[in-house]
């Protein structure tokens, strides 16, 4: 969901399968797959990490925006069980299978719901806002000065 006065980004509902091999803990699995989705949901959209001279200026969390629990999506996970022998006890590691598609699939459902195609992460609401506006097909940022940090405003 795009707002288009504020260029703010939603993510409502995620649906993720995920071919596990053998599941030894299911609700384990279940919470790898889900905090995998809503930390890439920061990494697409609010996270950005800004070095001035070799040293971090986003050190603190009032200058750095990750996701909190009010952020977090609708998950419906799917779980593949399809056993390996590479795995110990025919299972496969999960911790990194969500940081694969996510980030693409939000980029891609904001080019389907705008026509604008984002190149950069995270993406800034001022940037999309204005090629909404203006008719642009891509942004691509170049980040890396404070004056460009996206503090993402949230609506409650």
């Amino acid at each position: 969901e795009i707002d288009t006065e504020t260029g703010e980004v939603s993510v409502r509902k995620v649906i993720a399968a995920h071919d596990v091999g053998r599941a030894i803990n299911p609700l384990t699995l279940e919470g790898q797959v889900e905090g995998g989705i809503v930390m890439c949901i920061g990494y697409a959209l609010m996270e950005h990490f800004i070095q001035e001279q070799g040293r971090p200026w986003t050190n603190v969390m009032a200058r750095y925006s990750a996701p909190r629990i009010a952020h977090a999506p609708e998950i419906v996970s799917h779980i593949v069980e399809h056993e390996t022998a590479d795995g110990p006890f025919g299972a496969k590691g999960v911790g990194e299978l969500p940081s694969i598609p996510t980030s693409a699939a939000i980029t891609n459902a904001i080019q389907r719901a705008t026509g604008v195609r984002v190149r950069s992460l995270p993406v800034d609401q001022d940037a999309l806002l204005r090629a909404i506006r203006e008719g642009e097909r891509e942004i691509e940022l170049g980040w890396g000065d404070r004056e460009s940090i996206p503090f993402v405003r949230f609506k409650e």
